[in-house]
């Protein structure tokens, strides 16, 4: 089936199926791992510290995004996306490594704005990239199969992040989250080769990521 798409955009699905396979694995268990480790039992407070970490995420992450974009935009070529997503993936990277050693709520917060600075980086460049890469009369399957990839990544490990925490705790939770988002980085750098000087043409807008 992916035989037939270009190398950079099967680069690209790979990272979104690691990159987001490593966030699905915290999704079930992050409110939980606020209680057990950062409010010591008390799930009013474990609450409510969950709602203001996702505030700060999303509205740190909105407000970065429109900037960084049209910064991308004004720098024309595709080395500066490349080397943006990679940054940004390796800072989203180092936020379940913030976790691990997080005692406090204000320590949740700062790993929230690392992790909205991180992603508001990678969202702009990584798909600006697949859109200038993307196959001619491929768009829909192309765009179907990174989403394919993607929700498959999310729904295995959101279901797994739940039974191994069950089994051995947070820690392995948040060390392999971490492994697997500085991997996705890391397979950002194959296509370093293929990024041009001059924008390509756009084809498709593209869509909302889920994290």
């Amino acid at each position: 089936m992916l035989k037939s798409i270009n190398k950079v955009i099967k680069v690209i699905i790979v990272y979104d199926f690691f990159l987001n396979s490593a966030w699905g694995l915290l999704a079930p268990i992050f409110a939980i791992f606020i209680v057990r480790n950062i409010t010591v039992g008390d799930p009013l407070v474990g609450a409510r510290v969950a709602g203001f970490a996702s505030l700060i995420y999303w509205m740190t992450k909105s407000l970065l995004q429109i900037p960084i974009g049209k910064y991308l935009d004004r720098n024309h070529g595709e080395k500066d996306d490349l080397w943006f997503a990679v940054t940004g993936t390796f800072l989203a990277g180092l936020v379940p490594l913030g976790y691990l050693i997080s005692t406090q709520p204000w320590h949740i917060y700062l790993c929230q704005v690392l992790y909205a600075v991180g992603m508001s980086m990678v969202i702009p460049s990584a798909y600006s990239i697949f859109v200038r890469h993307i196959d001619k009369g491929k768009e829909a399957f192309e765009w179907g199969t990174d989403s394919t990839f993607l929700g498959f990544g999310v729904g295995v490990t959101g279901a797994l992040g739940g039974v191994i925490s069950s089994i051995f705790g947070f820690r392995v939770i948040l060390i392999v989250a971490s492994f697997l988002t500085i991997l996705s980085a890391s397979l950002m750098l194959l296509i370093r080769k293929e990024m041009t000087s001059k924008d390509k043409t756009i084809h498709e807008i593209p869509p909302s990521k889920i994290f």
